[in-house]
């Protein structure tokens, strides 16, 4: 079994909504950044002790938010060390409106990943862009790179889409297997 550990910021609880349904796909521990865009007591050690690190943040003007940057920029320790190497990546992300400049985020993340000598995981999953296709139906928004969701800056985070939520499962457990299959 593998130790997947997802790491995010929430800033409005929308993508701790999204985390909590990756997590459960992955059957990871989640790792909230604070409001200060601090870990926990422990976070790093959990991360240096994982095989798989799933990173969050909403997208926020086009980017992830400043205090998933500071986790970022804080993980350049690790970095030094090569102490993540090797480990497998993945990402995602939430915004307002249906683009809302989520890729960047998602290439902010996987940019992230690479530099700490990891293995990207995308969604595997297809869009749903026929004509047929619903808005909750699984990976409306359409995205190979991470997942992605989307929530109306009027909705709560208990509004989300459970089309969003259940993209977000699929990926984190598709994060978990090939976690596993790559770990052996």
């Amino acid at each position: 079994m593998a130790h997947v550990v997802v790491v995010y910021h929430s800033g409005y609880g929308h993508t701790q909504r999204m985390a909590q349904s990756v997590a459960e796909g992955a059957g990871a521990e989640l790792i909230a950044i604070d409001a200060e865009g601090n870990l926990p007591e422990g976070g790093w050690d959990t991360l240096n002790a994982a095989d798989a690190i799933i990173m969050g943040s909403p997208t926020y003007m086009g980017m992830a938010s400043w205090q998933f940057k500071k986790f970022a920029d804080a993980s350049s320790k690790p970095w030094f060390t090569q102490a993540w190497k090797d480990k497998v990546f993945a990402g995602f992300t939430n915004s307002a409106t249906m683009n809302g400049d989520k890729l960047s985020t998602l290439h902010y993340l996987f940019t992230l990943a690479m530099q700490h000598g990891g293995i990207w995981v995308g969604t595997g999953m297809m869009p749903s862009n026929s004509k047929a296709a619903q808005r909750n139906d699984l990976n409306y928004v359409g995205s190979f790179s991470g997942a992605m969701a989307q929530s109306p800056s009027d909705a709560g985070a208990n509004e989300m889409l459970p089309g969003d939520l259940e993209t977000a499962r699929q990926f984190g457990a598709r994060v978990a297997a090939m976690t596993v299959k790559f770990k052996g």
